[in-house]
């Protein structure tokens, strides 16, 4: 049954982004990030005018800017999410990861329009056709990639269930030279379960990071050009934890969804371990399908 449930909502989610839905969605939050960046227009024309209390208005509206940017469908929460509802994690690691992974994307915005405006001369329109036209198309790729991970882990783990259930039935399934081998030759399928490494979460990170905010861009390629290109820095940060708030609080709701869901199995552990595979193949296709979509509609 929770199987069932869990690939009703994934259905729901799906249905909901083909029917158009996510552009209803999408809408709102453009006009939002809209009306941000004029807002972020009037402070910088303050903060050139010489007026310095019009740092605190630009920080504002930058962190709602990333707020805006996160609320509509995007990359991060796709990955954040589905990565949180497929695999163990606790709620305070994968919010880190959320807001590591904000952070790393404001960060990228900053090398990027750094290097174009110091070492390569870029125009802005030329950083945001970067962003929109190569990085973006990479970071779907990239996020379909964690998806079939999530895919493999899945297999596998069925895998380890069928072999740990086999060796249940037949203890001394074989041996070596004579004499019986009780030992396991795979990792339990209760092990691959909750294994999470560190190079899985900073995989996320950097699958998040890839394609950094054309916002940001436009604010940091302004200062710049102002010679107050520190304050662009500060409203990029502001940017990422108005990201931030909304992907932490995608990652917290994924994860205790998921603890929520399994709570319920009556033999616990075991059957956690013969249910996580089914929910791994299927977020992860889930995952692959949308975003192998969106990288193949931006190019």
């Amino acid at each position: 049954m929770i199987v069932l449930a869990v690939l009703a909502s994934i259905l729901f989610a799906a249905v909901f982004w083909a029917s158009g839905g996510d552009r209803v969605v999408l809408a709102w939050a453009m006009e939002g990030q809209r009306a941000a960046q004029g807002g972020m227009g009037r402070a910088l024309g303050a903060l050139r005018a010489g007026d310095a209390a019009a740092v605190i208005p630009l920080l504002a509206v930058c962190f709602l800017y990333g707020f805006f940017h996160a609320a509509g469908p995007g990359h991060g929460k796709l990955l954040i999410g589905g990565y949180g509802a497929a695999r163990a994690v606790g709620a305070v690691r994968l919010s880190a990861v959320a807001l590591a992974s904000s952070l790393a994307q404001g960060a990228s915005a900053i090398a990027l329009v750094g290097a174009g405006v110091w070492v390569l001369n870029w125009s802005r329109e030329y950083m945001t056709g970067v962003a929109e036209r190569l990085l973006q198309p990479l970071g779907f790729a990239a996020i379909a990639l964690v998806g079939l991970w999530l895919v493999y882990r899945g297999l596998r783990g069925l895998g380890a269930s069928g072999q740990a259930k086999q060796q249940h039935h037949d203890p001394h399934g074989h041996d070596h030279g004579g004499h019986a081998c009780g030992h396991d030759h795979a990792p339990s399928a209760e092990a691959v379960a909750s294994a999470t490494s560190t190079r899985e979460l900073a995989a996320l990170v950097g699958a998040v990071a890839i394609r950094p905010c054309t916002g940001a861009i436009f604010l940091l390629v302004l200062t710049a050009q102002m010679g107050v290109f520190g304050w662009g820095v500060a409203g990029t940060i502001a940017m990422a934890l108005g990201t931030a708030s909304v992907t932490v609080a995608v990652a917290l709701a994924a994860v205790l969804l998921r603890r929520g869901a399994l709570a319920g199995l009556s033999d616990g552990a075991e059957r956690v371990a013969r249910v996580q595979p089914a929910l791994e193949i299927a977020i992860g296709l889930t995952v692959t399908w949308i975003a192998a979509g969106l990288a193949l509609a931006t190019v």
